[in-house]
């Protein structure tokens, strides 16, 4: 493989329109672009040219009293409580982290005034450290069976992992507009993280979707960076906190629209150069000419390969009751990926600790092995 920084060599950046690193090409194609985890570089090149096993023989099943699926603030505070029961503990998760790396200021997690995101992963990843807990990165969960007494999760490659009580702890991802264009011009002028991709855009015009805590703090920061943000709503009313509206208020250069329902990404084959946007008062559409889009419309819960065997909300988000329990004994869940309220750093925190109590209690009664 050859690797080339774009700071030096800017004429490649430009010949190959890169607008998001790292940029990966394979023979001329590029097949990732963005901040990602090496483990999912690795499984995108495995979709691409497929793998081997280097042997024959069946894995071993791993066995654990406590499995946590997830390693964001939930499934790390899961894993931690569930240690200091002096139970054997795995973490599967494709990072420590999760995320909570793509936020990077934290000002609201109590007895911490500020920190970052990529700081506080690092910071959850040494708190792991600490105790007893095997870690399993970069994996990616492929089946589960989580009905009988022994519930078994097989991740990609093959490896499984069995244990009586299970947490999932599996957060969210980005959610996506999922209009004409969109998936066309991923890393190709539309982006998720404002923080990774931003600085490509330096004076040009962009747009972010979404006018919550996310959105209005993307657009403040791209205001610092490009000529022109415009911030589209699609509700009545922005969501975000007064004090970022006042701010994003007083930059010049954000403009802010509301009850604006984007309908399609528009580009020239090679990147975005607009997007078209609906009133939804007036039900006029209109062309908005932009090199660059940052969609910050919420999260929607990891929930996928659950669904066939625990009840999920309309939000597809896991139902637990008010002790983290599921519709299935032994099985729990914690944080963005459940039903519980309000997705914030210290409620996951408290949600995974709270999940690894109730399995513990319900070892202790004889509910699980």
């Amino acid at each position: 493989h050859e690797m080339i920084d774009g700071a030096l060599f800017q004429a490649e950046v430009e010949a190959k329109h890169i607008q998001g690193v790292p940029a990966v090409f394979i023979d001329g194609e590029l097949v990732h672009s963005g901040k990602g985890e090496f483990g999912e570089l690795l499984q995108k090149l495995e979709d691409k040219f497929g793998s081997s096993t280097l042997s024959n023989e069946p894995q071993e099943e791993q066995n654990y009293d406590v499995i946590v699926l997830g390693g964001g603030p939930a499934g790390s505070s899961a894993a931690i409580y569930s240690a200091r029961k002096g139970l054997k503990v795995a973490i599967i998760a494709e990072s420590i982290g999760g995320q909570v790396k793509e936020t990077v200021g934290i000002e609201n997690l109590i007895s911490v005034p500020q920190t970052t995101g990529a700081k506080l992963a690092a910071d959850l990843k040494e708190h792991v450290r600490t105790y007893p807990i095997d870690v399993f990165e970069n994996r990616k969960i492929e089946t589960v069976s989580l009905k009988e007494a022994q519930k078994r999760i097989v991740v990609r490659g093959g490896e499984t992992f069995v244990a009586p009580a299970v947490i999932i702890a599996t957060g969210a991802s980005w959610r996506k507009l999922n209009v004409e264009g969109e998936s066309d011009y991923l890393g190709k002028g539309v982006h998720f993280c404002p923080h990774c991709d931003g600085p490509f855009y330096k004076n040009k015009a962009v747009a972010v979707i979404g006018g919550g805590n996310s959105g209005i703090e993307a657009a403040i920061d791209l205001a610092n960076i490009c000529s022109n943000v415009t911030v589209l709503e699609f509700a009545d009313t922005l969501r975000a906190d007064e004090v970022l509206q006042n701010k994003a208020a007083s930059m010049p250069n954000i403009q802010i629209f509301k009850s604006s329902q984007t309908t399609q990404v528009i580009g020239n084959g090679t990147k975005v150069t607009a997007l078209k946007v609906k009133d939804r008062v007036t039900n006029e559409e209109r062309k908005i000419a932009l090199d660059g889009v940052f969609v910050q419309i919420g999260l929607s819960a990891n929930s996928a390969p659950f669904a066939e065997e625990l009840t999920l909300t309309n939000a597809r988000e896991i139902v637990i009751d008010a002790h983290c329990r599921t519709s299935i004994p032994g099985v729990y869940a914690a944080g963005d990926v459940s039903s519980v309220p309000y997705k914030q750093i210290v409620i996951a925190m408290g949600e995974g600790a709270k999940a690894s109590l109730s399995a513990f209690e319900d070892k202790m009664r004889g509910v699980i092995g």
